[in-house]
């Protein structure tokens, strides 16, 4: 008996970039300038922006938000109590070669139940960053969230 996998479709520049102009839209609604940063589950820089007006560092921080959120699977707003001292993973934000970011802004992106890539938003308040991630997420799933993205 054999048993067949179901390919799952990867991330493509098509979604990356609704992930993108919605995000940004949404920061833009708010009178926001952000940069949105969106990686493919290997980690890649599948569509990065930043608005001209927005602070120089809203670029590094949109992307280490997207990396720390397809690493461990759970939007950073999540683990954000987790990395204080005391916390269970309160060595982990130096413990890697490349740095991740447990400030909220970060969420990953399902598809079918499986991890397939990550949205960061920085340049706002964390509360507002997650928010333009969560719609830009949300959009994408057609107005409908998975259960994992359900938890962002």
């Amino acid at each position: 008996m054999s048993t067949t996998a179901t390919a799952i479709a990867p991330l493509t520049v098509q979604d990356a970039e609704t992930l993108l102009e919605t995000a940004r839209a949404a920061a833009e609604a708010a009178g926001v300038t952000v940069a949105v940063s969106v990686l493919d589950a290997g980690g890649h820089l599948l569509a990065f922006r930043r608005d001209d007006r927005a602070v120089l560092i809203a670029g590094e921080t949109s992307t280490r938000k997207a990396y720390t959120a397809l690493q461990l699977g759970a939007p950073t707003v999540d683990l954000v109590d987790a990395v204080q001292p005391g916390g269970p993973f309160h060595s982990l934000p130096t413990a890697l070669d490349r740095p991740l970011l447990f400030i909220a802004g970060g969420i990953p992106v399902f598809r079918d139940g499986r991890l397939v890539g990550a949205v960061g938003v920085g340049g706002g308040a964390p509360e507002q960053d997650h928010g333009f991630a969560t719609a830009a997420v949300t959009a994408l799933d057609g107005g409908t969230r998975t259960d994992e993205n359900a938890a962002a």
